[in-house]
């Protein structure tokens, strides 16, 4: 088979070039429709319990986050002159297109009795700018008598004052969302120069925007980094421009496929598909460093270009589909996770890994079979440098020190098992932001001045119409809000019982000793002033309860704390929401972003470990095809889980936990680092028919000639994944430090652990099944010289 692709790649050079040319042209053009993700995805299948509450309780009240906060703190803001200008603020805001509505100090509502109509009326506290000091006093003075804004909208033992921006639904999930968060922010900013105030900003629009736009931009750091280093090394490497321009061409035009796919599956750029591209040019250029190293390796040997370039289609093609389709399994794995975000990645990730071999091995060769051959500075890297060094090193030392390498292998087995007992599971809805991020700063101001703003929501089926309006229901509620506010995490509560309490506090002409639940009596009173629900009309009763007063909510905000402590705090709540409303009587569900996220990363969690297990089969089962001896897969395997060992206790004793963004480094690891162990198994296995079967021979033989592309790939992956660590999110900062590190433990343990066992075990590994393989990668010489002159 490969002596006919061979021919066809090699006889076909024109014909090749001109249909990926226009393949590129139509993948380019397909790029274009690629847009960024703005609209936050849920982690958890349409068919999971907890995501079919939240969508139930969305449809009933509306997105629970859809609000964008703005804090301050100014002791002197019922100033005059400070008052206006926050008046004036709120104004210009509530003008913006995309702001449906503004809560703040100075445009906030007084609910007052109206007697003659017999109804409760929502009278402006301020509706014009108070002209006088003596008039602010007054205006102070009554929000100060409204218990139900304390902590709500100001701190009164902080001096901070927040402003709730309900943004447009449609606006804030498409890439308009930029401009009109960015419209807010030059308001605000212009404000706060101008008086001299310090401005924070959050909640979950805001934080998503500003996310999506650093992930745009980082994209493109990233691409240009990678491809920056991947020149860099290709140069240093082989010493000729033409060994960096050709493959750094096959290398974007494989990002332009990857860029392409994305468009015409319809997907959208996120935190994950963003690192395809870097990730690409990485993958990518070790494709190119295999084929160039071993196109040089052949020349040096004897001389004839056709002959060096049919050789690498032969002996690299083979060798490389199947170190490609173990990476490519690696991130094919997350398929079976059930979330989106991780299909859509290792979908566009696994197609494109493959894309970028087929590239690689065809267009490469095709290149360079135009180009003058590599004259004696460009091969002189075979026989003098710092990688023959560290391969004549890694020849001694496995020919003399064998025991010291198991020693410090054991001892890193040891150091990887301590460290890995320490592991932790962990996670934020912000995990990915550095705490020294504004955003991140930003959301600790809320928490200290007004706990958190991480929706969390409790709803509350009495299962009967108008049961909510009750006494004995609105009691219940009273008592679970009384529940709530002893959880130091979670803000003042927010319900319809606040709502009474307001309403009986104005039906007693606003004294605020009356904010408190009405007796039976009272309600009766109340009842005819209390406006009905019209379908189409906006009123305050329609954010708390369903149209039929069957079905209401209670709404709290949640400090930034993790998924232990969320879960620590839903499993206590529980029984006491239990204790509160009878399961037989009422359906009480605890909902809202703060516990999808809780389900969705334990989901993540648990299916990404199944998908490692699946990861991990794959692999094996390619070795299987290719080796057919189950002694050699274990021996394969060793010197690539030891460094997901090895990787897990850095993880455990640095603290970095376990979490959906650090648990894909165990895959993406996996199928990366085997791909040494194929190159050096495979070259072994050949070196063994050539030399009668003499185990040390080949063993030093199959070192010394893949030793080259094994320091120059590692090279290539440790700083190619090392670029990801300048990212300014935490997971992206741990996938690029901790599969760096693992890529770089892996490529030593292949060069110095591998070569070891074999030749320890010499008898025992290397069996018949091992030496009369399904599949042969490298093909014997005898075809190879009768073919060698095809392409002239």
């Amino acid at each position: 088979m490969w002596n006919f692709l061979v021919r066809f790649i090699l006889r076909n050079r024109i014909i090749i070039l001109v249909a990926i040319a226009l393949i590129t042209a139509f993948m380019a053009f397909k790029a274009l429709d690629v847009q960024i993700q703005y609209k936050s995805q849920s982690i958890l299948p349409d068919s999971d319990t907890t995501y079919r509450v939240y969508q139930k309780f969305i449809r009933q009240f509306g997105e629970d986050g859809s609000v964008m906060f703005i804090g301050i703190v100014e002791p002197e803001l019922f100033k005059l002159d400070k008052f206006n200008a926050v008046y004036d603020l709120s104004d210009s805001l509530s003008r913006i297109k995309g702001v449906e509505g503004i809560v703040s100090v100075t445009r906030i509502f007084n609910l007052v009795k109206n007697d003659s109509l017999r109804k409760f009326v929502f009278v402006p506290i301020t509706p014009n700018k108070p002209s006088t000091q003596a008039q602010l006093d007054s205006i102070h003075k009554l929000i100060l008598s409204l218990p139900f804004y304390e902590q709500l909208l100001y701190n009164r033992s902080t001096s901070a004052y927040l402003f709730a921006l309900t943004l447009d639904k449609g606006l804030i999930h498409s890439k308009a969302r930029l401009k009109l968060i960015n419209g807010i922010r030059d308001i605000v900013d212009r404000f706060g120069k101008r008086n001299n105030i310090e401005v924070h900003y959050s909640g979950l629009p805001f934080i998503q925007t500003l996310i999506a736009k650093k992930l745009q931009d980082e994209m493109k750091l990233f691409v240009v980094l990678t491809l920056l280093i991947a020149a860099f090394f290709l140069f240093i490497f082989f010493r000729s421009y033409k060994a960096v321009i050709f493959p750094m061409l096959v290398i974007i035009i494989s990002v332009i496929f990857a860029l392409g796919f994305m468009g015409l599956f319809g997907y959208k750029i996120t935190m994950l598909t963003a690192i395809i591209p870097p990730l690409l040019i990485v993958i990518g250029v070790e494709n190119c460093i295999f084929i160039l190293n071993k196109y040089h390796y052949e020349f040096a040997h004897h001389g004839n270009q056709a002959k060096a370039l049919s050789r690498v289609i032969q002996r690299i093609g083979m060798a490389n589909l199947l170190t490609n389709a173990a990476t490519a399994a690696g991130f094919a794995a997350f398929t079976i996770t059930r979330n989106k975000l991780l299909v859509e990645f290792g979908t566009i990730a696994a197609i494109n890994i493959m894309v970028v071999y087929a590239l690689s091995l065809t267009l490469v060769p095709i290149i360079f079979s135009f180009l003058p051959p590599p004259d004696s500075r460009h091969v002189k890297h075979i026989e003098a440098s710092l990688a023959k060094k560290l391969i004549d090193k890694a020849v001694f030392w496995v020919t003399h020190y064998r025991t010291q390498i198991y020693i410090s292998m054991g001892v890193c087995i040891v150091i990887g098992i301590v460290g890995a007992s320490l592991l932790h599971t962990s996670g934020t809805i912000v995990d990915d932001i550095s705490k020294k991020d504004p955003i991140y700063k930003d959301l600790l101001f809320f928490e200290k001045h007004f706990k958190g703003i991480m929706p969390l929501e409790i709803s509350i089926d009495t299962r009967k119409k108008k049961g909510v309006l009750q006494l004995s229901v609105l009691k219940k509620i009273d008592r679970l809000q009384d529940t709530l506010a002893k959880y130091p995490e979670l803000s003042k509560a927010l319900s319809v019982v606040e709502v009474i309490k307001i309403a009986k506090q104005a039906f007693y002409g606003g004294d605020p000793q009356f904010y408190t639940l009405p007796n039976s009596n009272e309600i009766a009173f109340m009842a005819d002033y209390i406006p009905d629900m019209k379908p189409k009309k906006r009123s305050i009763l329609k954010n708390f309860i369903d149209s039929n007063y069957q079905i209401t909510r209670v709404s709290v905000q949640m400090a930034n704390v993790g998924t232990v402590k969320i879960d620590s705090i839903q499993k206590n709540l529980k029984p006491k929401i239990d204790s509160i409303f009878n399961p037989s009587k009422y359906t009480v569900n605890i909902t809202g972003t703060s516990v999808v996220f809780l389900k969705g990363t334990n989901f993540l969690i648990r299916n990404l470990w199944e998908s490692i297990a699946l990861a991990i089969v794959i692999i094996a089962a390619i070795l299987a095809f290719l080796f057919t001896s189950w002694r050699m897969i274990i021996i394969s395997l060793i010197p690539n889980i030891i460094p997901q060992l090895m990787t897990a206790a850095l993880m455990g004793f640095t603290g970095i936990p376990i979490k959906p963004s650090t648990i894909l480094i165990f895959s993406i690891a996996l199928g990366i680092s085997v791909d040494n162990s194929i190159q050096f198994l495979s070259r072994y296995r050949l070196q063994l028919k050539h030399s009668n079967h003499n185990i040390p021979y080949s063993v030093i033989s199959a070192l010394k000639e893949t030793g080259y592309s094994m320091i120059y790939s590692s090279t290539v992956l440790f700083f190619g994944f090392g670029v990801f660590v300048l990212s300014t999110f935490g997971g992206t900062q741990a996938l690029g430090f901790l599969v760096s590190i693992t890529l770089l433990v892996a490529g030593l343990l292949n060069m110095f652990v591998l070569p070891s066992m074999l030749l320890t075990l010499d008898r025992w590994s290397t069996t018949k099944a091992f030496e009369e393989p399904l599949l042969e990668i490298y093909e014997d010489e005898e075809h190879e010289e009768r073919d060698s002159g095809i392409a002239g």
